[in-house]
Order: structure tokens, then sequence, then C-alpha cells
């Protein structure tokens, strides 16, 4: 997959993320961006449905995460912080955080891979994404 220079990518799944800038310009080259903080909600977002019928605290937990990752992220890019935006995260997280997504934050993906790759090292999330 080839993505814009300057895309901001991040990695997550039910309890980090991390983010990165694609500096390369013909191939993925990826530098650590800081962490945002991320307000964890007790069981997701307002309205939102858990991902399973009765979740246990874990997957309470996990879901609120992703809430609010997708929070985060929409903030960036509703002030004008993220211009392209690929998201690799746990398959589950990935559902989760698809439905937080703003409008705006769908319209400026320019792809998901559903993978956890949050224990990798930045050479292997750069191979995933070329791969992908």
């Amino acid at each position: 997959m080839k993505i814009p220079k300057g895309a901001l990518v991040a990695v997550v799944d039910g309890e980090k993320i991390v983010l990165f800038e694609n500096t390369g310009q013909q191939d993925v080259q990826l530098t650590a961006k800081p962490t945002p903080a991320i307000e964890d909600r007790a069981s997701g977002a307002a309205g939102r449905i858990s991902s399973e019928a009765n979740p246990d605290n874990d997957t309470q937990a996990e879901d609120g995460f992703a809430m609010g990752v997708a929070d985060v992220l929409n903030n960036m890019v509703l002030t004008n912080k993220v211009e392209h935006l690929l998201v690799i995260a746990a398959p589950k997280t990935l559902g989760q955080l698809r439905k937080g997504w703003h409008k705006e934050t769908e319209a400026r993906l320019v792809g998901e891979i559903a993978k956890d790759l949050t224990g990798h090292s930045t050479d292997q999330i750069a191979a995933a994404i070329e791969k992908a």
C-alpha cells in the first residue's frame, strides 16, 4: 500500500495507541510521534452498545478505549492536524473505531489494516503497510 508523505499512521489495540508520521517519499518510512492522552470510557460511547451482548469488564474497557481513540483522531482531523490517516488495528478494535468515526475522519482515511501490530517494531509495521 502506498501512503502519502505526511500521513498519520495510528497503530491501535484495545489498550494501546502508537502514532507515526510517514516521512518517506517513495517507500514507507515511519517516524514516531508523541502518544496522545486517551480518555477511557468505561462502557464505550454514550448510546453505543458494546461489542458483546454481555460484555465483561475487559471487553468494556477495550471498547471504551477504542471510542476514546476515535475521539482523539476525530479531533485531530477536525482541527486540520491530519490530512491523511492510515489505521492499523486489531480486528475487534477496528470495528469499534469505525463506529466512532466522524464523516470527515472517514473521508481522510487512506486505508485500514485489520491486524494487531502494537507490539511490533517500526520496520515490521512499515513492511506490513507496504505488503497491504
